[in-house]
């Protein structure tokens, strides 16, 4: 049975009825269970109502994407809204948080200094509240490996967690998991001009992987639309929890072992990434 460790099912492209729909058919599919991570204060109770309506477990955080509109009265609400969730066995991590350095206007020095601040002052919420992170990284490896490498040599506590959509290189990918942490692979990994991406889904520990969708985002070759394709009017392929097991095949096409041997191994590692799964997760 799957783990789906990165699904934003409360996103705006799915009515309520659809979202209730696609979770059904994806648990249909064999996708046992969802981590739906928050990405702003505004919809920490959305990631948290429908975790509990689907079964599935949540994230709360402040993605880097949000952090220009957010504030530290944010920051102040996330460390009272962690601190009242702790007895929800359905919150499962602080997330998605982390830095981007992709997109133009947050590589402004003011900018990525913001991000800088909200990333570690996250990191530090996850320690006072003894939840793993879910980490967002967009050209941003090397700045988000730093505050990890200081605090693991200070000897500050922090449970590691995932970090979504790793598309760095085999040393970046080497450090984090020296660290702790396990690297998510997921629609990305099915494209054949993906060489590095499928490359380290090939060959890093199996220990060090897990499995993610990111739907509606990260559509796999499948359902991927070319620029020219958009251009002519044809919309873009909409990810959905349920395309999980087919992207796991091919996962464990790429590495020369079988889909269920995968989805066992990936779901005990998103377990071991999020400890609190554990009790969730209902295996065949």
């Amino acid at each position: 049975m799957w783990i789906d460790s990165h699904c934003h099912l409360d996103a705006p492209e799915w009515s309520d009825a659809e979202r209730a729909r696609l979770r059904e058919q994806a648990r249909a599919a064999g996708v046992s269970l969802c981590v739906l991570p928050a990405v702003e204060r505004a919809n920490w109770d959305a990631v948290r109502d429908w975790a509990h309506r689907t079964g599935d477990a949540y994230a709360l955080g402040i993605h880097p994407l949000y952090v220009p509109q957010a504030d530290e009265a944010d920051l102040a609400a996330l460390d009272g809204r962690l601190g009242q969730a702790q007895a929800d066995e359905r919150l499962v991590a602080v997330g998605e948080i982390g830095l981007d350095f992709f997109v133009p206007a947050l590589c402004e020095p003011a900018m990525r200094a913001k991000q800088q601040h909200f990333y570690e002052a996250q990191l530090e919420l996850a320690c006072r509240h003894g939840l793993p992170v879910i980490l967002h990284v967009r050209r941003s490896a090397d700045a988000l490996l730093r505050p990890l490498r200081e605090r693991a040599r200070r000897c500050q506590p922090l449970s590691a967690g995932i970090v979504h959509a790793f598309s760095g290189s085999r040393q970046q990918a080497e450090a984090f998991v020296a660290l702790g942490w396990r690297l998510g692979f997921g629609g990305a990994a099915t494209f054949e001009t993906a060489r590095r991406i499928r490359q380290l889904a090939a060959e890093l520990p199996l220990s060090a992987l897990v499995l993610e969708t990111d739907a509606p985002d990260i559509p796999p070759q499948w359902l991927y639309v070319t620029a020219q394709a958009r251009a002519a009017g044809q919309a873009q392929g909409v990810n959905t929890p349920g395309e999980l097991p087919r992207i796991g095949a091919e996962v464990a096409r790429l590495r020369g072992m079988t889909a269920t041997a995968l989805a066992e191994a990936t779901a005990r590692n998103a377990c071991a990434a999020l400890p609190r799964l554990q009790a969730l997760w209902r295996p065949a």
